[in-house]
């Protein structure tokens, strides 16, 4: 797998630092460059065609939810992880192409894990998940907000390959991982009920990444994509997700 191309942008030379140093820990991420201003890192974008944008929000001229804008609009851009010190800018990052919104001073961990997220999309996926104006086709949020002991994520609907209830709770599964979310899967089938299907009471699949359905037992199961979870499909549902397949096929 080939190293994913990193450009950390901060106006401050610790806060890069510290970002440099554990990104030396995680052998799948090569840092290309480091930008203090915005104007710089927008030239070292359009140069070096980094893979992931490590970006502060709050920095001399331009902010970081500016230049978000800008690589947005790019033809293929760069995702972005934001790194700040400040939790109320969590919602105007939605209209950007950010994939993890990091509080200072970042966890190891907690970056190490924004990054697999990030790994799972391709930039056509982050183009998609970014673009300003929604194709007519298409209902509800490019993202999702879920808040957790990590901090503030911002989930690009594009990258789910499943909704699981579990308990109270919503589970959703993608290639970086699994997030938990404080939402209903019916507030999510009403929303996003035109990408993804209902196979049982407790679970949505995404329809672009169905690959297949396998026979477990009495049961079926639905082979998605990128991710190891097989939602159990219910028996009043099954003639019709085989109707789907077979249409896809």
């Amino acid at each position: 797998m080939s190293p994913l191309k990193v450009l950390i942008v901060d106006d401050e030379p610790l806060a890069r630092a510290r970002l440099a140093r554990q990104l030396q820990d995680l052998d799948e991420c090569e840092l290309l460059g480091e930008a203090g201003e915005a104007e710089s890192a927008l030239e070292q974008v359009q140069r070096l065609d980094p893979d992931l944008v490590l970006l502060d929000i709050e920095m001399p001229g331009r902010s970081g939810l500016e230049l978000a804008e800008t690589l947005s609009g790019m033809a293929a851009p760069p995702a972005i992880i934001f790194c700040t010190a400040h939790d109320e800018f969590a919602l105007p990052a939605f209209a950007t192409a950010a994939v993890g919104y990091l509080l200072k001073p970042v966890a190891g961990e907690q970056l190490a894990a924004a990054i697999r997220r990030a790994r799972s999309l391709s930039k056509p996926q982050l183009k998609a998940a970014s673009t300003t104006d929604t194709p007519a086709d298409t209902v509800g949020r490019r993202q999702i907000k879920a808040v957790s002991r990590r901090g503030v994520e911002l989930l690009p609907v594009a990258s789910v390959r499943c909704f699981v209830a579990d308990s109270k709770y919503v589970v959703a599964h993608h290639a970086g991982g699994e997030t938990i979310l404080d939402e209903s899967l019916k507030e999510l089938e009403s929303e996003f009920g035109d990408r993804f299907v209902r196979v049982h009471r407790n679970a949505l699949v995404a329809v672009a990444f169905i690959s297949g359905l396998q026979r477990d037992g009495a049961n079926y199961r639905v082979l998605l994509d990128g991710v190891e979870e097989r939602p159990q499909v219910s028996r009043r549902l099954l003639s019709g997700v085989k109707s789907l397949i077979e249409e896809m096929a």
